[in-house]
């Protein structure tokens, strides 16, 4: 039960890491199906290999959308694109309706732009571009998709808004590559900076989100093996026979707590180091370590504490061990998904923001986050660890009442 957690902690991060990685810097496989020769057509294909997101695997314009299925249900790849024939035409079409209508707009011999019949002043309805997926993939994944691939089609369509508007002030001129580039090309940098609390930049990575979480979860499923022994401890005869002794039954229970409290600690301390020296040979990002590591270990000690506290409370009212381990270990996931470690607490719905804060869980992980992520040193995360005392007290003081009730103090 030591080894366990720490293996589940590595494992769990490691791989959404690369969920993670899969949506901002692998590249995706796409299966490229044109029936389109045309220019535009080809504009597309060039605009969807630079966009730097898809790997394009080319299909023969002869190919079918049921051969086209097949390859997908073979998992050749998961997604699949079709451009229609027509295409090319649908783009020049529009563009040259736009333009002529803002021609006509800025014209000073006033014409109609609704009525004139280069403008047409009607909405043209392209033929659609066809997306298949892979039903495996995650809606919130194929809205991503969705994002890249409308604005890759925007792309295109201004372009040759652009050139047909420039071709109409300029007596059908071509417009230089230079200035398309230019209009079409956004230059304004985007500078991502961090808010963290100590005015560091550092931008925290996959690994500072995933190896905190689940090293809370490990830390909280030392539950089954302490939980089984207070079980057994009272099952066998143990607790009576430690009351015939002169030592009172709570220096056994905080012997025991100290125990698995250094358990959960070396746990912490395992799980981080695998972080920051084991990752990057996996080639995965370093877990880089907060500055203060006196806040970290005092972090460390109330959430190992916290998880022995809740261990304890229910071995003394679990009758039996299969008991303790089945409500230990569902309470801990469960526990885990409202508490922010699952799913991350600002995607849950609004009518578990409240029942988030119930759980053990979310308080030990908004600690480490606090120190982690934003930067922050134990004056920062004082605050989040003030709830994580109060639910030990509680759980202390329920276990003491769960053993005065069954007459062993």
């Amino acid at each position: 039960m030591f080894v366990m957690p720490i293996i589940l902690a590595i494992v769990i991060a490691s791989v959404q890491n690369s969920t993670y990685e899969l949506v901002t810097d692998k590249k995706i496989p796409l299966l490229f199906l044109n029936k389109d020769t045309a220019e535009a057509a080809k504009v597309l294909e060039q605009a969807l290999e630079k966009g730097g997101m898809f790997i394009l695997k080319k299909v023969s314009s002869q190919e079918s959308d049921s051969a086209l299925r097949l390859r997908l249900q073979s998992k050749e790849a998961l997604l699949a694109i079709v451009v229609p024939e027509n295409y090319t035409r649908d783009v020049l079409l529009k563009s040259e309706n736009i333009s002529a209508q803002a021609l006509a707009v800025m014209s000073v011999t006033n014409v109609d732009s609704t009525t004139s019949g280069a403008s047409g002043g009607e909405r043209i309805l392209p033929s659609p571009i066809t997306l298949y997926y892979h039903p495996v993939l995650q809606p919130s994944f194929r809205q991503g998709i969705d994002g890249a691939l409308g604005s890759v089609l925007q792309i295109v369509q201004s372009k040759y808004i652009v050139r047909q508007l420039y071709s109409g002030i300029n007596d059908n001129a071509t417009i230089p590559d230079t200035l398309e580039n230019q209009i079409l090309t956004n230059e304004t940098p985007i500078n991502q900076l961090a808010v963290s609390k100590d005015g560091g930049a550092l931008v925290p990575n996959a690994t500072q989100h995933n190896i905190p979480a689940w090293t809370v979860f490990a830390m909280f499923f030392i539950v089954i093996s302490l939980g089984s022994s207070i079980v057994r401890e009272k099952t066998n005869g143990s607790f009576m026979r430690l009351k015939t002794m002169p030592t009172p039954l709570w220096v056994s229970l905080v012997s025991k707590q100290i125990t698995y409290i250094a358990i959960t600690i070396l746990q912490a301390i395992v799980i981080f180091a695998l972080g920051r020296w084991l990752f990057p040979k996996m080639g995965l990002p370093a877990l880089n370590f907060p500055s203060d590591m006196l806040g970290l270990s005092l972090v460390i000690f109330i959430c190992g504490w916290c998880a022995a506290s809740f261990a304890i409370a229910v071995g003394v009212f679990s009758k039996t061990q299969e008991q303790s381990n089945g409500i230990g270990a569902i309470s801990i996931v469960l526990f885990a998904a409202i508490g922010g470690l699952l799913v991350p607490a600002f995607a849950m719905p609004e009518s578990f923001q409240t029942v988030m804060l119930l759980s053990p869980l979310h308080w030990c992980l908004e600690a480490f986050y606090g120190l982690f992520l934003e930067g922050g040193k134990l004056k920062d995360v004082f605050k989040t660890l003030m709830p994580v005392l109060l639910i030990i007290i509680v759980l202390q003081a329920v276990a003491w009442f769960g053993m005065r009730k069954l007459k062993y103090v």
